[in-house]
């Protein structure tokens, strides 16, 4: 009888010590046992762009600080959306789309004070913008994307933008005259090229490029990585370094997904965002350099405004002021206004 008690009590402590390490292996972050949480981290560019390059980084940082217990698998072209930026914003919203980084000029469709990152002329640089977004402003914007069902993880910050086209350099408004420029199709650009002198064309990206061939459009406007990337200097002559807007690109979760992580899941990811926020400036400032040498040595003509050609441009950002003012909503507007005037 002792011989059976002492083997029941031996299989017993097995059992309990097996549980035991079976509940240590499962409560543990990133250890065998543990739910590991998949995200389709949808990008409009590819992979070898700066937002694909930024993507990536953040994937690999989001495996370090979870330990492995969040996957982010980068699905870049937007093709998880058919290139329509628009759907996107919406899909993200009610969750078929798990994440997405994507430009502020498109979620100003939803969230009208995104234009307030886009005052032409607000920043002096991309410095300047990184603290606007880090600091109160940032935050708001957060607020009200949140209202949108989507959880806004960072804010990334974008080179400024500049002209191209095939007709002449741009040293002041009057040689925009007449030239057909494809913008995004947000309000605030039309207005101020529309101010410029220019014409206006709003165009779905996927068709830019046979656009600038054809000459159905003269010229576009994007951080200088855009031309690069998408071998504009094919059908483009001239790149002037207007420096014009800022926008930024927003690394978002759907609220429905964002439901679905642990406390520290999330944390991991809210981290490793911010690393990539700081990642991501310092790397366009490296590459755009290197980026606008290439696009030289293929054969565009660059240029630098002149101070006074500096100075007639952002003289007709600030005669739009009340127009911006309206389209932005007055109260951010005027605290976008104060924030860059104080510094």
């Amino acid at each position: 009888m002792k011989s059976k008690t002492r083997a029941l009590t031996g299989v017993l402590a097995c059992t309990l010590a097996a549980s035991l390490l079976a509940g240590c292996a499962s409560g543990a972050p990133g250890g065998a046992g543990a739910p590991v949480a998949k995200i389709q981290l949808s990008i409009p560019d590819p992979l070898t762009s700066s937002v694909g390059v930024s993507a990536q980084h953040f994937a690999d940082q989001v495996k370090k600080t979870s330990n492995g217990s969040v996957v982010v698998t980068v699905v870049p072209n937007g093709t998880s959306f058919s290139g329509d930026q628009n759907a996107a914003v919406t899909r993200l919203q009610g969750g078929s789309l798990d994440a997405l980084i994507l430009s502020t000029s498109v979620y100003a469709s939803v969230v009208p004070e995104m234009n307030g990152i886009s005052i032409p002329y607000l920043f002096k640089d991309t410095t300047e913008e990184a603290a606007f977004l880090a600091g109160k402003p940032g935050q708001l914007l957060k607020d009200k994307l949140a209202a949108k069902d989507t959880v806004a993880l960072s804010f990334l910050t974008r080179t400024g933008r500049e002209i191209t086209n095939s007709v002449r350099p741009i040293e002041q408004p009057s040689d925009l005259k007449g030239l057909k420029i494809r913008v995004p199709g947000n309000p605030l650009w039309t207005d101020f090229f529309g101010k410029l002198g220019a014409s206006p064309t709003t165009m779905a990206f996927s068709e830019v490029f046979t656009g600038l061939q054809t000459g159905t459009i003269n010229g576009q406007e994007n951080p200088i990585e855009v031309p690069w990337t998408n071998k504009f200097s094919e059908v483009q002559k001239y790149v002037s370094l207007t420096n014009h807007i800022n926008d930024a690109w927003v690394l978002a979760l759907s609220s429905k997904k964002w439901g679905t992580l642990s406390e520290d899941q999330k944390k991991s990811l809210a981290d490793a965002s911010a690393e990539t926020a700081t990642f991501k400036t310092g790397y366009d400032a490296e590459q755009s350099k290197k980026q606008l040498d290439e696009l030289a040595a293929k054969g565009m003509t660059v240029n630098e405004l002149s101070a006074s050609g500096l100075e007639e441009f952002k003289a007709t950002s600030k005669s739009l002021y009340p127009q911006f003012s309206e389209l932005i909503g007055k109260e951010f507007f005027d605290q976008a206004i104060a924030f860059t005037a104080s510094k």
